[in-house]
């Protein structure tokens, strides 16, 4: 992680030329409003685009970040839209056989309700990106490796200090351009998140596996959350007390749905793309890493399966697991058919091979970006060669109580220096995310299952030549059998594990527990892999900048507009509302209620819920109809660029006004992590009015909507 956020964006360009702005490309920071203001304009934007691109006005003080999805406020009371499966896991923490959320859906009918949403959940309201590329720089000119590694990250750690020296604020400094550009991020962190409304699992996950990433999708994903703050107004935990937050401004609801052709924007928070990774990046990823992932990600989605099959607690219990598990199998199985159809890697190639080009034409530019591109070329060929090794032994981490015990030492160990000086991730700013993620294993752990899932994962992990093996691990588990070390071991209660967390390294060393022995033992292992680890990614973020300072340079020698690549950082994105041709299949940009009758089967993944087919076999769609479909839209295509982390985006009209929500892409479209192609790229809308009359028809939601300013009819 922390390697990512100092030398992030290794992809982190995109040429276009002005022209090129209208293909709907780009993930745009607020501060470039001013340079595709005009672009949008001609695209459709009725906004200001100055006002669009200010992080003290709407739409942008109204988006918010869950951590890992994207959302927007809908109420002056701290209400929350996101996507369901962004909340998954509190419907799975709150779940249990006798009131399974999971399957049948929550409605709070009154505030006092609402429930916790899972441990560690947060809402953090955008306030400020700022360019602190100086500070982040000072004192890196001469050092490399391991030196410039820990220069880089004392300057991150001092930065953050500061601003969070606010109070409730949560910071972070973030790479771009391979590091040679940092901006920090300053959120408002509200502690005190509430589950309100999610429909079933058969709106909310209708079609699950089988029609994730793919189109026609009848899918209503979405559900609230809720916001809330001490009576001051400050941050604080969950007490009773507590009252709604007030954000600055909230998304008005769209009276008027979308139509085929119109504008829209997406606003959120997406994760990474890798579009001006290096050709031999894009081949190793292509041909050797992404297939292996896939493979093994597919074994353990069965594996979870038949562990939970007729086990209706422990399927509760692995439900979010599985769910994220799926989810990704499927993204890297259509990234690698994706770039098999358009030729990714050999694009790649042939784009490099002309800047490349340009660099050698000129012996000027030879000299000054030709060391740090040989230097580049040597790093990657490095990291390829740990990566594949480091994605087999990431694998023992499935094992809860492994992964538990080797985090709460690390803890242990890093209290032990002045916090400045602490990891990331384990200063006392990271106190509450710990012990939240031992809390959480309460309510996601099995032991037999874990137990299952961790011998699985040692097989494979043994499968590695042993000069890749952890030697440290091996020797500790030599003639032990892992039945005996579940047995012995009490990591599997939640107070004993929190309990951990004020304990000295002393005590974790004369601790006679099993995992907490293992990752005593492992831990002096772990460290050196680190260091090593560090010492490339300080060499790598020095010749990565300076190798985007050349493509850079080589943008600007053709007149073109760079873009950064998505680092989670705040970005917005445009199009258009459209559908597409697929090898003779023509796509219509919506989808319809009727849909949904034709795919329901009543059981499995297509099982939405009785009272919703008997109101869509009535036509009793009131004014939610859309009319020039003459009937209720369900889903819709866009041209807008998202990725990971985009998941619960709210989707914008020309006004600024909310007419959905972002949940996935296509299939086919995924490969857009690596390139773009606005001829197969698409990413899909739940319709606002669907989940409006959803709301309102099928689960009574009538509190909600009059709170978000829905008027009764």
């Amino acid at each position: 992680m922390t390697k990512t956020l100092l030398y992030a964006g290794a992809s982190a360009l995109m040429l276009l030329s002005p022209a090129a702005a209208l293909a709907d490309e780009g993930m745009w920071l607020p501060s470039q409003t001013g340079a595709i203001a005009e672009a949008m304009k001609q695209a459709g934007l009725e906004l200001d685009a100055s006002a669009l691109g200010d992080l003290k006005r709407p739409p942008l003080t109204a988006i918010a970040s869950l951590g890992g999805c994207s959302a927007a406020f809908l109420s002056p009371q701290g209400l929350v839209a996101t996507n369901h499966h962004c909340v998954v896991g509190s419907l799975q923490y709150n779940s249990s056989p006798e009131n399974d959320y999971l399957t049948n859906g929550f409605l709070a009918q009154t505030m006092a309700d609402e429930l916790p949403a899972a441990p560690g959940s947060r809402i953090y309201v955008i306030e400020d990106l700022r360019d602190v590329t100086a500070a982040m720089l000072k004192g890196t000119e001469k050092l490399d490796g391991r030196a410039r590694y820990d220069r880089l990250q004392a300057n991150r750690t001092a930065l953050i200090a500061a601003c969070e020296r606010q109070p409730n604020r949560r910071c972070d400094v973030r790479a771009y351009f391979g590091g040679a550009q940092y901006w920090l991020q300053q959120q408002l962190e509200i502690k005190d998140v509430r589950l309100v409304y999610a429909p079933a699992a058969g709106v909310g996950n209708f079609g699950g596996e089988k029609d994730n990433w793919m189109w026609p999708r009848h899918t209503g994903d979405f559900a609230f959350y809720r916001a809330y703050v001490a009576p001051d107004g400050s941050s604080a935990p969950y007490a009773k007390e507590n009252v709604p937050f007030q954000p600055k401004a909230f998304l008005p609801i769209a009276r008027e749905g979308v139509k085929d052709g119109d504008f829209v924007m997406v606003a959120g928070f997406p994760g990474v793309t890798e579009r001006l990774r290096t050709a031999e990046e894009a081949r190793f990823y292509f041909e050797d890493l992404y297939p292996y992932q896939q493979r093994m990600l597919a074994e353990y989605g069965d594996l979870i399966d038949a562990l939970t099959e007729g086990k209706p607690a422990a399927k509760i219990a692995y439900a979010a697991t599985l769910q994220g598990v799926e989810n990704y199998e499927k993204k890297i199985a259509g990234q690698l058919a994706g770039a098999e159809a358009i030729s990714l890697v050999e694009k790649k190639k042939a784009e490099e091979a002309l800047f490349r080009a340009w660099i050698a034409a000129d012996p000027k530019r030879s000299a000054q970006y030709g060391p740090a591109l040989a230097a580049l070329d040597a790093l990657v060929a490095e990291a390829n060669g740990a990566e594949l090794a480091d994605a087999q032994r990431s694998l023992l981490t499935r094992g809860q109580l492994y992964a538990a015990a080797r985090l709460l030492y690390r803890w242990a160990i890093e209290q032990a220096k002045p916090d400045k000086e602490r990891e990331p991730g384990y200063q006392a700013r990271d106190r509450a995310f710990i012990t939240q993620a031992m809390q959480r294993i309460e309510r996601r752990f099995v032991p037999e299952i874990d137990q299952a899932l961790w011998a699985a994962a040692l097989a494979e992990y043994r499968k590695l030549p042993e000069g890749d093996r952890i030697r440290s691990l091996d020797a500790f588990l030599e003639g032990r059998e892992l039945v005996a070390l579940y047995a012995a071991t009490t990591l599997g209660d939640t107070a004993t594990r929190l309990a951990w967390l004020d304990k000295s390294p002393e005590e974790f060393r004369a601790s006679s527990d099993p995992f907490i022995q293992l990752a005593v033992a492992t831990h002096d292992e772990a460290m050196a892999a680190e260091a090593a680890e560090k010492a490339r990614a300080g060499r790598l973020q020095k010749a990565r900048a300076k190798v985007m300072e050349a493509r850079i340079a080589y943008a600007a020698s053709q007149g073109k507009v760079l873009y950064p690549d998505a680092n989670g950082s705040l970005r917005f994105t445009y199009g258009k509302v459209t559908g597409k041709a697929v090898d003779g299949q023509i796509w219509t940009p919506f989808t319809t209620a009727e849909g949904i009758i034709a795919k329901h089967t009543g059981r499995g993944e297509f099982d939405a819920p009785d009272a919703m087919i008997e109101r869509i076999k009535a036509r009793d769609y009131g004014r939610y109809a859309a009319p020039e479909l003459g009937t209720l839209p369900v889903d819709f295509l866009s041209t807008v660029d998202i990725t990971n982390g985009n998941s619960g985006s709210s989707t914008l009209n020309a006004c600024g006004e909310f007419v959905g929500l972002a949940f996935d892409g296509t299939i086919e479209g995924v490969v857009s992590d690596w390139m773009y192609d606005p001829a197969i790229n698409r990413t899909i809308h739940v319709d606002s009015r669907f989940m409006l009359w959803t709301m309102e028809k099928v689960d009574g939601a009538s509190r909600l909507l009059e709170e978000m300013g829905v008027r009764a009819p």
